[in-house]
């Protein structure tokens, strides 16, 4: 049962995409939750990474951006392949540097639409409500060193109707997540 690739999540929030992951490939053979990364010592995450006995770490601002922790975590836990799962910070270059291509986010828009610093969870959801928009949905891709920029791998949309509140977008945002992103996830860690 040799797993053929070996993932980090990070995640900022309550897990519920972390969550949807750690389901999917639960009785997967070739491919292992590694290990769980937050930002905030507080989210819930934290308590769903214990609860699936998955090892994790939190660090703070500093830590990130100006030590080594976060590399060495992530060697020392041999991965592979990085998922962020609602992690709200930019990731530093020297991440990005040890991962080239294996770093995917799922952003809850049609980037290049309602993408950019701030824009995430709700903020996405009230301005594509406020601007009345017909279609919402999610964009998976690869991170580089600016917000929601790198190359789109995948889209999935959905219809919006005009009673749509920026709760129902999000519900419907959500289904579309959690569908599609393990998936695609999937994929391209089977294609490293």
């Amino acid at each position: 049962m040799n797993k053929c690739g070996n993932i980090a999540i990070f995640a900022s929030g309550s897990g519920t995409n972390t969550q949807n992951i750690v389901n999917y490939f639960r009785d997967d053979n070739r491919i292992n939750i590694g290990c769980i990364l937050c930002n905030n010592a507080e989210a819930g995450v934290i308590n769903r990474a214990k609860s699936e006995k998955i090892e994790y770490l939190t660090f703070n601002r500093y830590e990130f951006y100006n030590t080594e922790l976060i590399l060495n975590y992530l060697s020392q836990k041999n991965i592979d392949f990085i998922v962020l799962a609602g992690f709200l910070w930019l990731i530093p270059t020297s991440i990005i540097n040890a991962y080239p291509r294996r770093i995917v986010n799922i952003h809850p828009s049609l980037l290049p639409d309602y993408g950019g610093k701030g824009m995430y969870g709700m903020n996405v959801h009230k301005s594509v409500y406020n601007n009345r928009e017909k279609y919402s949905g999610i964009t998976i891709h690869l991170v580089n060193e600016k917000y929601d920029e790198g190359d789109i791998i995948f889209q999935a949309r959905t219809e919006l109707l005009d009673s749509d509140t920026p709760d129902i977008i999000a519900q419907k945002v959500h289904k579309l997540e959690y569908k599609y992103f393990p998936r695609i996830i999937e994929k391209l860690v089977l294609s490293l």
